[in-house]
């Protein structure tokens, strides 16, 4: 219980990034949530306080505790968004549930159901975003491929704006607010 002349709760964001390592352009989210950790730890690359990064991977369910514990996330990982390899789009709403339902790969099924789940137990915050990389290939390979590669710390950047404006908002549980969605922005 928080005393009554305690200020607001602290911001409890997360950056989640997904996706399988083995597959090239399919574990994008890993290393771009990898580079904005590392990211954290030069001058003009600071995160809101109190934001995690989290290498995700392909856990599915088993990242549902995290969610319950954040005020906001931010998750970045591979999609397709019918756009050029190595595009980077911010998706909210049901842009972002669209894509998730796309499926590229078989840890998309464990994502989406994660989001069901916890807004079914009322632990969604609000907002969501995904930051989403175009893939040029999913194929076997622990290298992504240089269109993607090419584009890491433009991603890097708009998942570091994308924190910031989620603190901005201001955090809401998803069964308190109802959906909230923002316009999407691709670079």
């Amino acid at each position: 219980m928080t005393p009554a002349n305690a200020g607001p709760a602290p911001f409890r964001g997360l950056i989640l990034g997904v996706g399988n390592l083995l597959l090239q352009d399919e574990g994008v989210g890993v290393h771009v949530a990898r580079a904005v950790a590392r990211a954290t730890e030069t001058p003009g690359g600071a995160l809101p306080v109190g934001t995690r990064v989290v290498d995700g991977g392909t856990l599915g369910l088993d990242l549902l505790p995290l969610l319950d514990e954040s005020d906001a996330i931010i998750i970045v990982d591979a999609a397709h968004l019918h756009r050029e390899p190595g595009t980077v789009a911010v998706l909210r709403g049901e842009e972002l549930a669209s894509v998730i339902a796309g499926h590229l790969s078989p840890h998309q099924v464990g994502i989406a159901d994660l989001l069901a789940v916890a807004r079914l137990a009322g632990s969604l915050p609000e907002p969501v975003s995904l930051v989403a990389i175009e893939p040029a290939d999913i194929a076997p390979g622990l290298e992504l491929t240089p269109e993607v590669a090419a584009r890491l710390s433009a991603a890097v950047e708009i998942v570091r704006e994308e924190a910031w404006a989620q603190m901005q908002a201001g955090p809401h549980r998803a069964a308190e607010s109802g959906h909230r969605a923002g316009p999407a922005a691709a670079r």
